[in-house]
């Protein structure tokens, strides 16, 4: 009787986890602005604690050779959103806009059932210049490509922010990154879909990136920072102490609304860290942001999803954010072929949740400012400055010996993977893959935010806040305008 009993129970329990990882799950992306590949308190870092992290690697899959879509941030976003290389989506470097004509998984997500809010930094509406709120009117919004309701900036946002809520301008104050999440958090509480619709949240932190601002506690947290002539390196790493509290309070968040189970939360940085820190950023790697070399592309990154990913998962298979888009829409049952545009660069990592796989079938690669990668699962071949490299990167992590002349095959090898390829970006470029075979003739031009009549009207209220202080809006004339957006 007793033992019947328990059969049963252990059958219902073992019903209910295959319910919940058979129910769609909750998505939710986390991404920060220029954090490096060693700033992770697991990373060993001597200086730097990040406990809510650490926790979630502990809890989850931990990827240690995952890389950014590019070397800087727009295009990064870009292949989040796509699944594509930035160059193929009209995103060629920071602030180039996103072309409506590409699909993104908010639209996939949307059309699936999901609810769907982005919030913090955005970035692919074409504005350059540190982050403003975006303006309602604005075709390229995240409205645009999707998101049913967002809380955003344009490019990064420090201390006390100024965001946008669908077009309404709001102040907030703290740490920037943590008024995203508690901003998220309280979209989730107060959503009447909750319970019917599962969720796809975007948060997109503007730390560690500049002007670097933190409170004293958080500089306070660093343990034994040396003394280095810029207060940059201090601050710069004390915002990380205060996004690593928001990673835990969206943690607690999450579980307190009884979501955290089936939800995938999804965290990692937009491009690689930065030089004249003070200390390592890269862990060891070479080259910084905005190079092709690891340090510039390689980023921290950690997957967590209770109901199916089993704690303390880590993995060196060489993946990168092209593959969040098909590896998501597997999780919720899309077909990546049918949602994304093709040609798409991206694979799905589904299969990497449950089982170690050691060989990629396709090769990572990357376009950007006129210079190629091809990352073929050891091998790293890179073109650029009408020079051509080639690493092993298991052999030699820090690229120290270029084995272009050791290895002629090789490199001939590799350079005709990236030729192969990079045929089909230039027919992207020139709009192939789209219904109409060409780019839209309406699509905005890069330009700088304070260029745009709307946000005239705003320049002397702002002219003093850490983003602009002493650099964009210094010595800026300023002209007067008709067209003005409520501060709330």
């Amino acid at each position: 009787m007793i033992r019947g009993f328990l059969l049963l129970i252990t059958i219902g329990l073992l019903w209910q986890v295959s319910r919940a990882a058979d129910e769609r799950p909750h998505v939710v992306l986390v991404m920060t602005d220029d954090q490096g590949w060693g700033q992770m308190g697991y990373m060993g870092h001597p200086h730097l604690k990040t406990p809510h992290l650490d926790a979630m690697a502990d809890a989850g899959l931990r990827l240690d050779r995952f890389y950014a879509g590019a070397s800087n941030c727009s295009p990064t976003r870009a292949t989040v959103l796509t699944g594509r290389t930035n160059d193929r989506t009209g995103v060629h470097n920071h602030g180039y806009p996103l072309r409506l004509q590409e699909k993104t998984l908010a639209q996939a997500l949307k059309g699936a059932g999901y609810q769907t809010a982005h919030f913090g930094k955005w970035h692919l509406n074409g504005l350059r210049g540190p982050g403003v709120p975006i303006l309602g009117d604005d075709t390229h919004s995240p409205g645009g490509f999707g998101f049913d309701h967002w809380l955003s900036v344009t490019n990064f946002f420090d201390v006390d922010p100024v965001l946008s809520r669908m077009g309404e301008f709001e102040e907030y104050q703290g740490d920037s990154s943590e008024v995203a999440v508690d901003a998220a958090l309280e979209y989730l509480k107060n959503s009447s879909e909750l319970a019917e619709k599962p969720q796809f949240i975007v948060i997109w932190f503007g730390s560690p990136h500049s002007p670097m601002v933190c409170s004293d506690e958080d500089l306070d947290a660093l343990v034994d920072f040396p003394d280095v002539e810029s207060k940059d390196g201090p601050e710069h790493h004390g915002e990380l102490v205060a996004m690593d509290r928001s990673i835990g309070a969206l943690r607690a968040g999450l579980r307190e609304l009884g979501i955290a189970e089936n939800t995938i939360l999804w965290f990692n940085s937009d491009n690689g860290g930065l030089a004249k820190m003070g200390v390592d950023t890269v862990g060891g790697l070479r080259g910084f942001k905005n190079t092709m070399y690891e340090g510039g592309l390689r980023v921290p990154a950690v997957i967590e999803w209770p109901a199916v990913i089993e704690a303390g998962r880590r993995s060196s298979y060489p993946c990168g954010t092209v593959d969040i888009f098909p590896t998501i829409a597997e999780c919720v049952g899309l077909d990546p072929d049918e949602v994304m545009l093709q040609p798409r660069d991206g694979e799905s990592l589904r299969t990497l949740f449950d089982q170690d796989i050691k060989t990629r079938e396709r090769p990572l690669a990357f376009r950007h400012s006129s210079r190629g990668v091809i990352i073929d699962n050891d091998l790293k071949y890179i073109s650029q400055d009408k020079k051509e490299e080639l690493y092993h990167l298991i052999d030699d992590t820090a690229e120290a010996n270029n084995l272009a002349a050791d290895q002629p095959e090789q490199l001939a090898r590799m350079r005709a993977i990236y030729q192969e390829w990079d045929a089909t970006v230039e027919a992207s470029v020139a709009g192939k893959d789209y219904p109409e075979g060409a780019v839209d003739a309406d699509q905005p031009a890069r330009r700088f935010w304070y260029e745009d009549a709307a946000y005239l009207p705003f320049l002397e209220g702002w002219r003093d806040r850490p983003e602009y202080k002493g650099s964009v809006l210094k010595g800026l004339k300023l002209k007067s305008s008709k067209k003005e957006t409520e501060v709330k």
